[in-house]
């Protein structure tokens, strides 16, 4: 693994607000430099989701694609797009939701992945505890499909799921991963480390960014990986310092 530097926060609310800060610089240069703007998101309502929604953005032209649905019908609150839609439906953002209503979820699969942009600006990633990203779970079939940039999994915890691939994947210009919570200090550690049990470890992306809270860096702090550096900063981006580990 190339040289990282871990942006660390006090706690999962201020990580949160910096993912969101972050997406939301990046949103501004995008929209000026091109008209548009692309990201895929993970997961389901987040903080860092109502931070961004209360910003004042260009939110018409924003694209917002899913990196991950489970298979539930429509305002399941199963379904990570149920909460993306309370987030961001009030925003005039254009939702590109996965198609996991459809009666043929394989092709439906394929279709989404052709709808795709041909690069996102910015890709949301977060870690689970066994090193999933996406819904690219350990010996998951999914993690072995490399000729489509979305495909069906499991089921996990009770559910399939449809996925963008590692493939779909390196289409983002830029990742940022956001990893909260002592739970995931481990899994952190064992990515930070090249671990190859981890499939987060396969995404690739040479812009990539990780943003974590404080218990979530508690394994990297005690023994920090070749390579490996810890940022610390405060709550307010106006007064944080770069502080080596």
């Amino acid at each position: 693994m190339s040289a990282r530097w871990i942006q660390v926060l006090p706690d999962s609310d201020a990580a949160a607000r910096r993912v969101a800060e972050f997406t939301a610089g990046r949103l501004r240069g995008a929209v000026a430099a091109k008209g548009r703007f692309c990201m895929a998101v993970s997961g389901d309502s987040t903080p860092m989701f109502e931070v961004l929604a209360a910003t004042t953005l260009p939110w018409s032209q924003v694209e917002i694609y899913q990196v991950d649905e489970q298979i539930a019908p429509e305002g399941s609150p199963e379904r990570n797009l149920t909460n993306l839609k309370a987030a961001f439906g009030s925003t005039g953002a254009r939702i590109m939701p996965m198609p996991v209503e459809s009666d043929d979820l394989a092709s439906a699969a394929i279709v989404y992945g052709e709808m795709l942009p041909d690069l996102f600006d910015l890709v949301h990633l977060g870690l689970g505890l066994d090193g999933h990203t996406a819904s690219l779970f350990p010996a998951d079939s999914a993690l072995d499909v490399d000729d489509q940039d979305v495909a069906l999994c499991g089921p996990h915890e009770g559910l399939l799921r449809m996925t963008l691939t590692y493939r779909g994947l390196s289409r983002a210009a830029e990742i940022i991963w956001l990893v909260t919570g002592a739970t995931k200090a481990a899994p952190l550690s064992r990515l930070c480390a090249d671990d190859p049990g981890v499939p987060a470890v396969r995404i690739a992306c040479e812009r990539s960014r990780i943003v974590a809270d404080d218990p979530a860096v508690q394994d990297l702090r005690a023994h920090p990986p070749r390579g490996v550096h810890l940022w610390y900063r405060s709550a307010s981006p106006s007064s944080s310092t770069p502080t080596k580990p």
